[in-house]
């Protein structure tokens, strides 16, 4: 699954989705994982209300299932999960590299219910009545 990370230093998710200068795209697997991409930005990125600067980051995250965020307004957030991406607020700065360890060994075990569906992002959803109890739906 590609995940997004916005930061300014390439190392930590530091960095607020509409003035982030850099977004990380990385492929993360169970075992493994890789930078696939470094978008970065120019020009005016300071708070002014303007979003049509968000266009090229919302782009950018288009194929993302997870977007690691310092802070997202609550618009830009809305366009976010417009496109099936989930967002993640870290309260302080952390290291992309720890997130995608923790991230990995998630996915080792049983990810959790919103992980789950962000993992199903660009697969077709089925349902398999055989493999699923009833009491899973409950």
């Amino acid at each position: 699954m590609k995940v997004a990370f916005a930061t300014e230093n390439l190392i930590d998710v530091d960095a607020h989705f509409g003035w982030a200068r850099k977004i990380a795209i990385y492929e993360v697997q169970p075992e493994s994982s890789r930078l696939v991409e470094v978008v970065e930005f120019a020009g005016d990125l300071d708070e002014d209300g303007t979003e049509d600067k968000l266009v090229p980051k919302l782009d950018a995250v288009r194929d993302c299932a997870i977007l690691y965020v310092a802070a997202i307004g609550g618009s830009a957030a809305a366009k976010v999960v417009n496109l099936r991406v989930h967002p993640v607020k870290v309260p302080t700065p952390q290291p992309i590299a720890g997130i995608v360890e923790r991230l990995q060994e998630v996915l080792r075990g049983t990810p959790p219910p919103w992980l789950r569906k962000a993992l199903l992002k660009g697969k077709e959803r089925s349902f398999d009545f055989d493999t699923e109890s009833e009491a899973e739906h409950v």
